[in-house]
């Protein structure tokens, strides 16, 4: 008999937990917002479909700049450089294009520097299927040393690696 009250109370405890806790933002708000399809509000009044959206929208908004087609250890490599030059101490942002789908399987890395990746932080590349490609986000060393490149290592799902570089914007010759 207890265990058949606490299949009872356990999930309605649950169900009045999930009436005080929001999507995670702390802002307050005098006025209601609207309630969305799946009975929760949100301040935009858009519910979790628009954050989605949203997100989808920013995706590749920025300005990039072909770097040109690259042999990365027998791999012909599409790059092209957002957020301008790359700068000592900064972000830089490199969007690879491989020769071939797998749907992401393929795990992208880059850095940028040497290829020891001495005081390089390295970026794990995210795979957008509506472009076809990975963006990944590195932040430079500081000092950027000199012949600095982007390195950049490819995954193959079996296990197999390839590491080869691809120059800087500035290193770029536009024609």
């Amino acid at each position: 008999m207890k265990m058949k009250k606490l299949n009872y109370i356990i999930p309605a405890a649950l169900a009045a937990l999930g009436l005080f806790t929001g999507c995670g933002d702390s802002t307050t708000s005098s006025t209601p917002a609207p309630d969305d399809d799946h009975g929760h509000a949100h301040e935009d009044g858009k519910g979790d479909h628009a954050h989605e959206e949203k997100e989808e929208e920013h995706e590749h908004e920025h300005e990039e700049i072909a770097l040109g087609t690259h042999d990365v250890g027998g791999i012909s490599v599409e790059a092209a450089q957002g957020h301008g030059n790359v700068e000592p101490g900064k972000e830089g942002h490199l969007v690879i294009k491989l020769p071939y789908n797998d749907n992401g399987e393929t795990v992208v890395r880059a850095w940028i520097g040497t290829d020891d990746r001495t005081l390089s932080a390295t970026g794990k590349g995210e795979y957008a299927p509506s472009h076809d490609d990975f963006d990944i986000h590195a932040i430079a060393p500081d000092p950027l040393p000199n012949g600095a490149k982007w390195w950049l290592e490819i995954e193959k799902p079996d296990g197999t690696k390839t590491v080869g570089s691809i120059p800087l914007l500035k290193d770029v010759k536009k024609g």
